[in-house]
Formats: C-alpha cells, sequence, structure tokens
C-alpha cells in the first residue's frame, strides 16, 4: 500500500523525473550569460539525434508542446488554406481544432480511433484537394496507443507539394524519429514526456521549406513567433526572446545527458521491450487492445481494454491505493479503457510492479 510517497507515475506525462535531473534544475544562472549559452546550445544539440535531423533548426518554445503545436498553425499558415488533419486520436484531431480556430480550411481524414492513418487516404485527400498547404499527424497518439505512419504521410504530403506537421510530444526520445530522413517539415515535443522534465518548455525542429512558409504567413504573433527565436538563438551568443526558464532548461539538458550516456538505440530497445512485457500480459490476461485496426502500438504507452462489467475507475483507484498512477481511457473508450504509460525514466520493474497492481485490482472484481 501506498505510505504517503507521491505516486509511481505510468502515464503519458508528467513522467516520472529522476532525482538527477531534479538536482540539474537547482542551479540558477541568469539567461543572458555565456554559461547559460553553452548549456542551452549543448541541449539543443543533444536533441538532434532525437529529432534525426542534421540540418534543421530546433527551437526552444517558452511554453508547452501544446501552444508550440498551435504556434506552428500560426507561424505557417494563413487564414483561408486548406490543411489535411490526420484525426485518428485526440491529438491528432488537436491539430484540427487549432487550424479552425484561426480560419484555416480543415479536411480531416483518417478520424476512425480503431486504426492507423492510412497514407494511401491520406494521398487521395490531398489529390482530391489540390493546392492543400499542410497535413497534419500525430506520431505517437496516447489517447489510442497507435503509432502513425509518419514517412508515408510525409511522401504523399511531399508529392502533393504540402508541409508535414507532427506532434512528436510523446514519442521524441521513447522512439525513432528521422526528421530528414522522412522529409518532415516541422516536429514539436515537450519536456514532460520521453525526456523525464518537468512539464513546460517545448522544442520545435523546422524544415527550410517550413522557413520559407513563415515568410507568407500573416496570423500575429508575438511570443510564439519562431523566427524571433531563430534570431536570437543565431547571435554571437545563442539566447532566446525574453526570460528563458533556465531551470527547465538545465533539467532537460541532464535529462538529455542520460539518454546518450544509456545509448539512444538502447533507451528506443527499453520502451520495445516495456510495450512488449505490457502487450504479453494483457493477453495472458484474455484481454484486449482497443482498436483492431492499429497497425503499429506505440512504444511508449498501451491502451487496455477492460471485460465488460469492470470499472475502469475502480482499477484506477485500486491501483492508486498501491501508489501507482495509471491514466483513464480518453473519448469513447473512457468507459472501457485504462491507459498506461511507460516512457522516459520508467524501466521494466516499474512496468511488473505495475501489471501486479492490476492484477490484484482485477482479481478483486472476480475477473
Amino acid at each position: 500500500m501506498s505510505d504517503g510517497a507521491p505516486p509511481l507515475l505510468m502515464t503519458p506525462g508528467p513522467t516520472r523525473i529522476p532525482e538527477r535531473v531534479l538536482r540539474a534544475g537547482m542551479r540558477v544562472l541568469h539567461h543572458r550569460t555565456p554559461e547559460f549559452s553553452s548549456a542551452l546550445v549543448e541541449l539543443l544539440d543533444g536533441l538532434r539525434p532525437l529529432f534525426g535531423t542534421a540540418a534543421a533548426d530546433i527551437l526552444p518554445i517558452h511554453a508547452t508542446g501544446r501552444a508550440s503545436m498551435e504556434a506552428a498553425i500560426l507561424n505557417l499558415l494563413n487564414p483561408g488554406d486548406t490543411m489535411v488533419a490526420c484525426c485518428n486520436g485526440k491529438f491528432g484531431e488537436m491539430w484540427a481544432g487549432f487550424a479552425t480556430t484561426y480560419g484555416i480550411d480543415v479536411v480531416r481524414v483518417a478520424c476512425d480511433w480503431s486504426r492507423t492513418v492510412d497514407p494511401g487516404e491520406v494521398d487521395a485527400t490531398l489529390a482530391a484537394h489540390p493546392g492543400a498547404r499542410a497535413v497534419t499527424i500525430a506520431h505517437s497518439d496516447t489517447s489510442t496507443g497507435a503509432l502513425n505512419p509518419v514517412a508515408g504521410v510525409a511522401e504523399a504530403a511531399r508529392r502533393y507539394g504540402a508541409l508535414t506537421l507532427v506532434d512528436a510530444v510523446s514519442s521524441l526520445g521513447g522512439a525513432p524519429f528521422a526528421f530528414d530522413g522522412w522529409d518532415v517539415d516541422v516536429a514539436v515535443t515537450s519536456s514532460q514526456k520521453c525526456l523525464m522534465a518537468s512539464p513546460g518548455i517545448s522544442f520545435v525542429a523546422m524544415s527550410a521549406p517550413a522557413w520559407e512558409a513563415t515568410e507568407r504567413a500573416v496570423l500575429p504573433r508575438a511570443y510564439l513567433d519562431f523566427a524571433a527565436v531563430r534570431d536570437t538563438l543565431a547571435g554571437p551568443r545563442p539566447e532566446t526572446p525574453g526570460t528563458t526558464p533556465v531551470l527547465l532548461v538545465l533539467q532537460v539538458l541532464e535529462a538529455v545527458r542520460m539518454i546518450h550516456e544509456e545509448g539512444v538505440g538502447e533507451v528506443f530497445d527499453r520502451h520495445r521491450r516495456m510495450s512488449r512485457a505490457v502487450t504479453r500480459w494483457a493477453a495472458s490476461r484474455g484481454l484486449s487492445l482497443p482498436g483492431q485496426g492499429i497497425a503499429e502500438r506505440s512504444p511508449t504507452l498501451t491502451a487496455i481494454r477492460l471485460p465488460d462489467g469492470v470499472d475502469p475507475g475502480a482499477v484506477r483507484a485500486a491501483v492508486r491505493a498501491e501508489g501507482i498512477q495509471i491514466a483513464a481511457g480518453l473519448g469513447d473508450w473512457r468507459a472501457t479503457c485504462v491507459r498506461v504509460g511507460h516512457m522516459g525514466d520508467i524501466r521494466p520493474e516499474d512496468v511488473a510492479r505495475t501489471l501486479d497492481a492490476i492484477d490484484t485490482a482485477l482479481d478483486a472484481q472476480g475477473v
């Protein structure tokens, strides 16, 4: 049972923060000093292998990943532009919601949460909407546990002259991402998931075509102006506009150092092994994963469908009483599913402990 200590966070984020990362954020550096600039540059360089890019600009944004997704719309598109949004989960739909707010003409595709995005459907939609300016997609959508085929979607987008905007918030650092190899134009991630730091800062990778689009964009932006961030980074002493959240930068820097010390490939393999462990456990229990049309599951989160008659809220409460927090299902799956995050600093032994607690909770309900 829990002894009053903070719960083990087996959620889609915020995730557990290693003690080493917490300590790194206890220093206070002035954001206009060479020492801080050096830390900022090291962080952005350390993120490059996680984004899978040698050429893109990586921008630190003083806001959450959701804010950077919205900012991508502001910086690249104009009212009246057509945007194709892959909506097979809550976070795919989020792109569509942001764009609609700013007068973008949104065409929704792949709206079935039970399946992975089909690049062929995106291709056909682009053919039917010539002149579409962008395609948006969530790489790992934590509402469903789907890992979407960004490479195929980006290939279709490039064929029709559209930009590809990717939400990589819950995948970057836990799953391979190939910004350059997949020909992505914008990818957004944030600090509180696989990067195992506190919430509040995000990072955006931008391609050359994406920068060209910013020159044509007319929607007003100030705090979230990507060009302003790029220009201050390019100065003689790299920095960010305004007051940088120094403690968050230092936390993420330490977390990225830890990822490289473990080895990027080894980190990805650890996430895959944890995902497989949850899937095998579910099968051994006679449980299913929702979304039978999902071709590839995310290595960072698994949604689990509970048996008929079992209350997901009661299961989560019982697991919480054991000092572990798992997440509720989302959307139409809320009444039937729970979600187990296994990302960032989470280890196989944490997954095993969590599955034991779910086992006990299911036993108590007569499953």
